[in-house]
């Protein structure tokens, strides 16, 4: 059933039926499960204004799990004049329908300048498309602290995303503790572009982890290899071999106005492919298979990521050797093995490895068939077409930050995707779900970020939870409610780009929005 006056939720559900009235939400009662109830009162807590908590309130907030209720990360939202029932069909389900919740408050005028939050009468069932939709953030480029990162999963998880990608490792800089190898973050963390640098300590990776897992999101790290590996070489420089410098390489370092890669300095710019480790020295393996084990121990979800993409400066026969070698020693610490789709060229890759699809929309023959091959061997395909997914692509020619080697990717441009058909020959059940990097070259701060991703990481979650047939599943319908939710990510402190909305007749309605993310004060660096 379409409706014409939709209520502005992102990412729409399954199904939603409107009643007449409003759920006054003047005293509130929490109860349920301890869990749930918890992370809802912080947020209810965090309102502008606060909502007023009681245990002995008048209206109700049931939150419940019954593996009855619909499907995996499920659940059902009844709001209604005797209170507000939440029923899960998992915790995960029970969390996202309290997401919901809070994209559904309103704020109501009470007179004399007071106010009191609001939800619509209504029936929700509802549940998600993919089982993986996932967001990236490149911490290597740019190193952003744990303050910070949270920050980010908060964005996520008030989308209902579930995996949070950190790409830890880059050609500018090493970020993680590796106790078996100390002069990868003791040489190899330093600065980036803009000279910070630093990296987590296995307690910060295990904080960010904690954090994510609470919120039902899975961290998933990456170890870039064999190429974007420049940084290993500031630690172990008898470890990587001396950068590939081609023609153009120095054509896009000039048009850039950026250095040239020097072997054992550090590498701020920003050219890919001019690196590589020694695939035929064994005691590089000894380092990855360190690596690899320590960062698996640190990361309780069923992924590791171990790179393979812009390997230009290795050959087709060392990457195969090497990376054949990778994926048996990532397998080897439990995990499932990912990598972006040019592994798929690799014969002898573990079975049942993922693939993550970098490529356009419109794919060129070897990056479809690199990517199919994970399909053939039994394996799934997380989906980032770069000019459809990439949140750092600029969404205008005139935005401040954001680079345009994959286009210019305007908030429309960014949701009129469907995974399902992207890649011919890829039957939907090999489609794990989808992914939104932000990789961070131009971005230094999470404002900046924001103003990157925000609105467009709405589109990628509706595409990745939403069926694409869905009743409200149109750029019309979205778009209006992507409008509406502006005022509530702002409330929220994120830096949302306004210009992406450019129909004048997408107004948010009367009366403020609440925020739909657990409000946190700016990191020093942006009120620096």
């Amino acid at each position: 059933m379409v409706l014409h006056d939709a209520p502005p939720l992102v990412p729409f559900p399954a199904s939603v039926q409107l009643g007449q009235g409003s759920v006054p939400l003047r005293s509130v009662r929490l109860s349920g499960d301890p869990d749930a109830v918890a992370l809802l009162r912080s947020d209810l807590e965090s309102l502008p204004g606060g909502a007023p908590l009681d245990d002995e309130g008048t209206t109700r907030v049931a939150l419940t799990v019954d593996p009855r209720t619909g499907s995996a990360e499920g659940y059902a939202l009844d709001a209604a004049d005797d209170g507000i029932r939440i029923t899960g069909h998992d915790a995960a389900g029970l969390y996202y329908g309290t997401r919901t919740l809070l994209q559904l408050l309103r704020r109501e005028s009470g007179g004399a300048g007071s106010g009191f939050w609001s939800v619509p009468e209504v029936r929700i069932e509802d549940a998600p498309r993919f089982g993986y939709r996932g967001v990236m953030l490149d911490v290597a480029r740019h190193f952003f602290g744990v303050a910070d990162v949270k920050r980010w999963i908060d964005r996520a998880v008030g989308l209902k995303y579930n995996h949070l990608h950190l790409h830890l490792t880059d050609d500018q800089g090493w970020r993680i503790q590796i106790e078996a190898w100390p002069q990868l973050t003791g040489a190899g963390s330093g600065g980036d572009a803009t000279g910070s640098g630093g990296f987590y300590t296995k307690d910060d990776l295990r904080e960010i982890v904690a954090y994510a897992a609470a919120r039902h999101l899975t961290v998933v790290p990456e170890i870039d290899l064999p190429g974007h590996t420049h940084a290993i070489g500031l630690g172990y420089p008898d470890l990587v071999e001396e950068p590939t410098i081609t023609e153009a390489n120095v054509t896009e370092a000039a048009a850039l106005h950026q250095p040239l890669p020097v072997h054992g300095e550090h590498y701020a710019g920003w050219g890919v492919g001019h690196s590589s480790v020694k695939i035929h020295d064994e005691r590089t393996y000894d380092l990855i298979r360190d690596v690899l084990l320590e960062v698996a121990a640190l990361t309780p979800g069923p992924y590791l990521h171990i790179g393979g993409d812009e390997c230009l400066g290795t050959s087709a026969a060392d990457f195969a050797l090497f990376f054949a070698r990778a994926g048996r020693l990532a397998a080897a610490t439990g995990k499932t093995p990912l990598a972006w789709h040019e592994a798929g060229a690799v014969e002898d890759l573990p079975a049942g490895m993922i693939g993550q699809y970098w490529g356009s929309a419109e794919p060129q023959d070897d990056h479809a068939a690199h990517a199919r091959r994970f399909v053939e061997r039994g394996g799934a395909l997380i989906l980032s077409p770069s000019d459809r997914a990439y949140l750092d692509m600029k969404p205008r020619p005139d935005h401040p930050r954001g680079l345009a080697w994959a286009g210019i990717v305007p908030l429309r441009t960014s949701y009129d995707w469907d995974p399902e058909t992207l890649l011919d020959g890829v039957p939907a059940s090999a489609i794990l779900g989808i992914e939104a990097p932000l990789w961070t070259e131009s971005v230094t701060t999470i404002a900046e970020a924001d103003s990157l991703a925000f609105p467009r990481i709405a589109a990628q979650a509706e595409i990745g939870w939403s069926a694409q047939n869905g009743s409200e599943r149109s750029w019309e319908s979205f778009r209006a409610r992507v409008a509406r939710l502006i005022p509530a990510w702002e409330a929220s402190g994120i830096a949302v780009d306004r210009a992406a909305i450019d129909d004048p007749s997408a107004t948010p309605p009367d009366g403020a929005v609440a925020p739909q993310t657990t409000a946190t004060a700016p990191s020093n660096e942006e009120t620096a």
